[in-house]
């Protein structure tokens, strides 16, 4: 059995390792390499400039507010999408009132439709979304403010999207709606395979719902709450992010470069400016604060793994 083990090992993962490193790995190293010259993206000549760029993007106002933006996307987001996916998947699953002759630990009446309610924003395209929300805020015929006026707070009418202190949480809010049902769905199918026995021990000791969560429910469901943080921060650093703002807000990134994220800010230096040398030196510095991201969030969430 051991005879051309290796081979077989080999030849199985060449062909992925091989794309992979094709369209992955060599398109960073591309990118690293055009930030040292003067590429406009559209000439196929360019001349090396050093550290050029770099020098540039320290000295670059518009970049360090959008490393701003870029880093409260990616504190916030996963705290509010995490807490709020924990919240509603515990609830659905376990939240149940007791009856008589059942088991202790039941999920609410209805749970499927629940969760089928809660993932049905990630049927929909991001596009789509974010469409319908800016009709939503806009301030003289959207739902929001019409909401506002139907309840008797006509006299609070924000500008929403053209208000710079409320235009970035106005974003984040639509996607923190548009991915929450995900992980909704993802936790709750890690808390059905948790034996319902440890839940029914618990409350027989005399502990509750509250504690069976953060006892229980919390450490046998953390390696896929890590997973989960590293994705959604993902996500806030990259497509997600720059699809909402490019869509739902004026500019894009506006007003005033109040939701200018990172991702916008190389898309609009590489395709609107024509400065693509440049656009890749905001790029190197956005992968680093990606990988810095998922790092500190694998270092600080690491703990000894749970068997049930």
């Amino acid at each position: 059995m051991q005879h051309g083990k290796y081979r077989f090992i080999v030849g199985f993962l060449a062909v992925p390792l091989g794309l992979y490193a094709l369209f992955v790995v060599w398109p960073f190293i591309q990118s690293i390499y055009y930030s040292f010259t003067d590429w406009t993206g559209l000439s196929p000549e360019f001349k090396m400039v050093g550290l050029d760029n770099y020098q540039r993007m320290l000295h670059d106002d518009i970049f360090w507010k959008s490393l701003q933006h870029s880093l409260l996307f990616a504190l916030v987001l996963p705290v509010v999408t995490i807490s709020l996916a924990l919240f509603f998947a515990f609830m659905i699953n376990v939240g149940g009132r007791r009856r008589r002759g059942g088991p202790a630990i039941r999920g609410v009446r209805g749970s499927s439709f629940y969760k089928i309610v809660y993932f049905f924003p990630q049927v929909l395209s991001i596009a789509i979304v974010a469409l319908l929300f800016q009709f939503a805020y806009n301030p003289d015929s959207g739902a929001v403010n019409s909401i506002l006026r139907g309840i008797g707070l006509g006299h609070v009418q924000p500008l929403w999207l053209g208000d710079p202190n409320l235009a970035l949480w106005c974003v984040m809010a639509v996607l923190v709606w548009s991915t929450v049902g995900f992980f909704v769905v993802l936790f709750s199918a890690g808390m059905a395979s948790i034996p319902a026995e440890l839940y029914e021990a618990a409350l027989i000791d005399g502990a509750s719902r509250f504690t069976t969560f953060f006892r229980i429910t919390l450490p046998l469901l953390w390696d896929t709450v890590q997973s989960g943080w590293v994705y959604m921060g993902i996500l806030a650093l990259g497509a997600e992010s720059f699809a909402v703002v490019q869509i739902m807000t004026t500019g894009p990134g506006g007003p005033d470069y109040s939701t200018t994220v990172l991702v916008l800010y190389v898309y609009q230096k590489a395709f609107r400016d024509g400065q693509a040398a440049y656009a890749t030196t905001i790029g190197v510095a956005l992968l680093v604060v990606t990988l810095a991201f998922a790092a500190i969030v694998m270092r600080l969430g690491r703990r000894e793994r749970l068997e049930f």
